[in-house]
């Protein structure tokens, strides 16, 4: 099957319940107990007593494991289009999703209902359908210490609306006055804050809460003078975030800078040139080209396609799978980043996984699931969309470590090639490792210099076999702005990709030109 990752803005969703409230049990609430996780037993609900029994009637017909996973979300999305908001939407979701576990087999059913009645009929329904021959009896809680890896008072989600929209206004003209050109603009600004706690039969008991938010510019241009008589078109996008308080977008990442960021790349791609064809050395620059290495190597190095032998990676830890150049990690733990958490969905602190260590396959990336059947240890990598889907192994921040080359020196070394600065998107075959990237902005290398700009430059090639040809990995090694989103058996989650100018000597490139 194909993923993909895209900066593309994503479609807000609106939901809409009716929460009811309960009264919680006063002993029950500890006073030095963080605020994500006393939010759902005051404002929810939620007891100790009701968590034992929902998980013992999840084991009540077998099964080695159940979890019950509690998400409280509330979001806002704003859009301006032709200096107009057309868009503003409010969104509340709340519900809990009900696991079992039993060998192979996953039992799951979900409720938006968080009344006992629904709970528990929830957890029956999951029962029956992973039903197996083996009992375990639900463990004391023991809390997950959870780090503070990104704010949550302050986040974005409790800023005014007229805050953002101003975010959202200085986006929208700052794009305009960079180039008479800029025909058209679209500006938005998404934010989420997500309230999340996990009970499970083996003792994990969890909550976090997690501020997200993500301002994105999208431009046309237009230029009149062509050669056809109808001159050309072309298209720009920028944006960023993560895990951050309104204030980050003050600073560096301004809208003023994502703005401009989309109104040159647009303007650039008016007079490029059509992309060269044929097999070449390729130079992928910098920060957001790291989504081909997250496409062609990061989801093959997810444990469950490697438990199941359909990733072209299986069976080879500890084999040589790229140049001695190259090593790749997986981070959770990043301050602030799109990718991180302080829990992943199944309560388990994040970590920095190493994938591939100077060319060699070290591990892979591991939920409850797959570490239990694989004999593997946990990486801390279960994630879901919602509480309305299961969790399986996901990257958070997926990035290539710096080497000892300066970039000037890289490009110096090309004779003839292209340098890839970004990519719209991309997509790959988990099973042969086959993949074909877009790149959103690209260059001529002539005789070691850049040239001209290239439209329509596509990479093809395949992941495990690409990475073998990494001669030079610079030493200015940078992550994405914010963007990612990552696509996975129709759940999408939001993830960080990044590396360091890098030099592969051999790359299919396909265009229209010369």
């Amino acid at each position: 099957m194909l993923w993909r990752i895209s900066r593309e803005m994503m479609a807000s969703r609106c939901y809409k319940t009716t929460i009811r409230l309960m009264a919680a049990a006063p002993n029950l609430i500890h006073s030095e107990a963080p605020d994500h996780k006393r939010y759902f037993f005051t404002h929810l609900g939620l007891t100790e007593r009701l968590l034992e029994r929902c998980l013992g009637e999840a084991l009540s017909a077998g099964g080695e494991f159940a979890d019950l996973y509690f998400e409280a979300v509330t979001s806002m999305s704003l859009g301006m289009d032709e200096g107009i908001v057309k868009t503003a939407a409010q969104g509340i979701s709340v519900g809990c999703g009900i696991r079992v576990l039993s060998g192979e087999r996953t039992g799951f059913a979900y409720t938006d209902d968080l009344s006992p009645e629904r709970l528990l009929k929830a957890a029956r329904t999951a029962a029956l359908i992973a039903n197996g021959p083996q009992t375990q009896r639900v463990q004391g809680f023991t809390e997950t210490s959870t780090p503070s890896l990104y704010p949550v008072a302050g986040a974005t989600a409790d800023a005014e609306v007229a805050a953002k929209l101003k975010l959202i206004e200085r986006a929208n003209k700052a794009a305009r006055d960079f180039d008479p050109r800029i025909t058209q603009v679209r500006a938005s600004i998404n934010d989420e804050l997500r309230r999340i706690l996990i009970a499970a039969s083996d003792g994990t008991f969890a909550s976090d809460t997690q501020p997200l938010a993500r301002l994105n510019v999208s431009v046309i241009a237009k230029d009149a003078t062509g050669s056809n008589g109808f001159g050309s078109t072309a298209r720009g996008t920028s944006g960023g975030g993560g895990r951050i308080a309104l204030d980050f977008f003050e600073g560096s990442k301004s809208p003023e800078h994502f703005a401009r960021e989309a109104a040159r790349t647009a303007i650039l791609q008016l007079g490029a040139i059509a992309a060269p064809a044929g097999e070449m050395e390729v130079v992928l620059g910098p920060d957001w080209p790291g989504v081909l290495l997250h496409e062609a190597v990061g989801h093959g190095l997810e444990a469950d396609f490697n438990r199941k032998k359909t990733s072209a990676f299986a069976g080879l830890i500890g084999q040589k799978v790229a140049s001695p150049k190259v090593t790749v990690v997986d981070n959770g733990k990043m301050p602030g980043r799109r990718g991180s958490l302080n829990v992943d969905d199944e309560g388990n602190a994040t970590q920095e996984t190493v994938l591939i260590e100077n060319g060699i396959l070290r591990g892979y990336l591991s939920d409850k699931l797959s570490s239990r059947l694989m004999n593997m240890p946990n990486t801390g990598s279960g994630r879901r969309e919602s509480y309305q889907a299961i969790p399986m192994p996901r990257m958070t921040n997926t990035y290539m470590l710096n080497g000892d080359d300066l970039p000037s020196d890289i490009i110096k070394s090309v004779k003839r090639g292209l340098y890839a600065v970004n990519f719209g998107g991309g997509q790959v075959d988990i099973t042969s490792g086959k993949f074909v990237f877009t790149a959103s902005e690209a260059y001529l290398i002539e005789d070691g210099v850049v040239t001209a700009p290239v439209k329509g430059a596509t990479l093809i090639g395949n992941g495990p076999e690409a990475l073998k040809y990494v001669s030079m990995v610079g030493n200015d090694l940078a992550l994405d702005e914010g963007v990612g989103t990552c696509g996975k058996a129709g759940q999408s989650v939001p993830v960080g990709v990044g590396m360091p100018t890098t030099k592969l000597d051999r790359m299919t490139v396909g265009g229209t030109g010369h």
